[in-house]
């Protein structure tokens, strides 16, 4: 794993965990956009969304799951974004496939 969120997944670089299991980690944004703003991956190296493979779908199940059970516990179930960014032009800048859960305020409508 040479990404950012490989290194993190390895242990080599920190981070602050909110979640982790055999399959996923969920650590909080260095560069939050709201008051909750937590990255949740699988630790399976996946590039994007293009990149998943119908043998990861049970994957990114667990992933809405996770995101779902976070929401609870951050308190903002009524209302949270979950969203990942799928290439360059759509703004990913790390290739690993991760799940931004945004809330904690009220969010404006996206451009």
């Amino acid at each position: 794993m040479t990404t950012v969120f490989g290194k993190i997944i390895q242990g080599k670089l920190p981070c602050k965990k909110v979640f982790e299991n055999e399959r996923i980690l969920a650590i909080e944004d260095i560069a939050p956009v709201a008051p909750v703003h937590i990255l949740i991956m699988p630790k399976k190296e996946i590039a994007g969304l293009q990149a998943v493979k119908p043998e990861d779908l049970p994957l990114i199940g667990e992933i809405i799951e996770v995101a779902q059970q976070l929401a609870d516990e951050y308190n903002v179930e009524e209302g949270y974004r979950l969203l990942t960014n799928n290439g360059p032009d759509a703004g990913q800048t790390v290739f690993h496939l991760h799940f931004h859960l945004i809330g904690g305020r009220k969010l404006s409508h996206l451009g």
